[in-house]
């Protein structure tokens, strides 16, 4: 019995490569055949005249002492060992800020996968160095590593594409395309619980990565029930990390709605699995949450001491480009705390690596506290430009609700310049912008899980219900 060709090796290969390993052991072709299958037959695949069948591969590589992958692909016996342990080498080198080596030996390891024409690992290698290239801040570089990681595994089932498919998310939204990161994430979600059996790990990751695009565009009923959703899913996900991830998000939800006990308490479930398993990176962005809710709450000392923390963190682990957002955040907080000099300068310097294209909505921000710097030290035609440029880069990622508000301060500028036809028209722009279709309905709500576990459900019963309304 042969199977179909569904992209493997020719019949020819295969063929060869079993003489090659028969005649290397000195077994006849009735020595290798044995009680299971004819010397005609070994023959005859030899030759390449037919393509051996799965089950017939399993006993020959057994009878040869050699793994399946071995005799039907050429795979080494150790490679997938090998490369896994390299993948888990480069993690631990880049968490130690030594990038340059880790992304140099993803490379050496994607080149050994693809050789030995092994697509599912060379994807998943690509999609690690796509993490690795944003955390630094290069994103056009890290979205074409998910891009190609997505189009290695086309033929695959949608959950073996998920991970691939939130990293070109998540380039979308740190470079500041906020929407069309939302709509990446809703399609796929809708696909997935579309098709009657979803994979409850893929839909948690899904609803986790979704809550950050959907709070900067003001839906928050939309991140909430993703919240929910993804709680509901936890306790069928085996991998402590991407819970922890999910705690994360979470925190970040429950901020927004004014319940910061809560969010705090999600924080400490995702800092003590990261402590645990000894991710510096990732417990840095567990300080980063810590001190936006901390500044959210005016705890103003908390929230520098938080940022700093994770500020340092992420530079010493190679994530600069989370690194300079956080500083953004720190210098509003020196700021708030009557530190305008020095909030300015730490500012400055940040602007060069954000902008549009690349962090659009931390650069809004920046530029949106140097107005606010400008305007108290009376430099009027500065604080305008500023304002003006947040504006511009807050309509460009869609930001409704951040947009309103620096559209706001510009009116009020320029309304206490006597430019009162000018005032109304930032307002205008900053109500036009909230009112308008589409802002927090973000078109169809994606399909929810056809079927939650019941373990879930039973779960979610004892815990305190997340509000589904603003």
């Amino acid at each position: 019995m042969t199977v179909p060709d569904t992209g493997q090796e020719r019949p020819d290969q295969i063929g060869a490569r079993l003489q090659r390993l028969r005649t290397e052991r000195g077994l006849t072709q009735r020595a290798l055949a044995g009680p299971g299958y004819t010397a005609a037959y070994v023959s005859t695949v030899e030759s390449g005249k037919a393509r051996p069948s799965d089950a017939a591969l399993r006993y020959f590589a057994e009878r040869l002492d050699v793994s399946y992958e071995e005799l039907a692909a050429g795979v080494p016996a150790g490679l997938r060992t090998e490369i896994r342990d390299g993948l888990a080498e480069a993690n631990q080198l880049t968490d130690a800020g030594r990038g340059a080596e880790a992304e140099a030996l993803l490379h050496d390891l994607i080149g050994r996968a693809a050789e030995h024409d092994l697509p599912d690992l060379v994807a998943e290698l690509r999609a690690t160095l796509g993490s690795f290239l944003l955390r630094r801040g290069a994103l056009v570089d890290g979205r074409e590593q998910f891009e190609q990681a997505e189009a290695l595994l086309v033929d695959r089932p949608l959950p073996a594409r998920v991970r691939a498919i939130r990293g070109r998310a998540t380039a979308h939204y740190l470079a500041g395309d906020v929407r069309y990161s939302c709509y990446l994430l809703e399609t796929t979600i809708s696909e997935l619980n579309g098709g009657g059996l979803p994979d409850p790990a893929s839909l948690m990751l899904l609803y986790a990565a979704v809550i950050g695009p959907y709070l900067e565009l003001g839906a928050l009923e939309r991140a909430t029930k993703a919240a929910t959703l993804a709680l509901d899913l936890a306790s069928s996900v085996t991998d402590p990390l991407a819970i922890a991830a999910l705690h994360r998000s979470v925190a970040r939800t429950l901020a927004a709605g004014g319940r910061f006990a809560e969010a705090e308490a999600s924080l400490i479930k995702a800092q003590e699995v990261y402590q645990q398993w000894e991710i510096r990176a990732e417990l840095a962005q567990c300080h980063w949450m810590r001190g936006y809710l901390h500044a959210q709450h005016d705890r103003l000392a908390d929230a520098e001491t938080e940022l700093r923390t994770a500020a340092e963190m992420l530079r010493a682990a190679g994530s600069t480009f989370f690194a300079v957002q956080v500083e953004v955040e720190l210098a509003d907080v020196r700021w708030r705390l009557g530190h305008v000099a020095e909030a300015a300068e730490l500012l400055m310097p940040l602007l060069a690596g954000l902008g549009p294209g690349h962090g659009a909505v931390h650069a809004a921000a920046a530029h949106r506290l140097l107005g606010l710097i400008r305007e108290h030290s009376e430099n009027l035609d500065a604080a305008e430009g500023h304002y003006r440029t947040a504006i511009e880069l807050q309509q460009e990622a869609d930001v409704t609700g951040d947009l309103a508000d620096t559209s706001r301060l510009l009116g009020d500028l320029l309304d206490r310049q006597g430019r009162t036809r000018e005032a109304i028209a930032a307002y205008r722009n900053g109500l036009t912008q909230l009112t308008r279709p589409g802002t927090t309905t973000l078109g169809p709500t994606p399909l929810p899980p056809p079927i939650i576990p019941a373990t879930a459900a039973t779960d979610r019963d004892r815990r305190p219900q997340t509000s589904s309304t603003r």
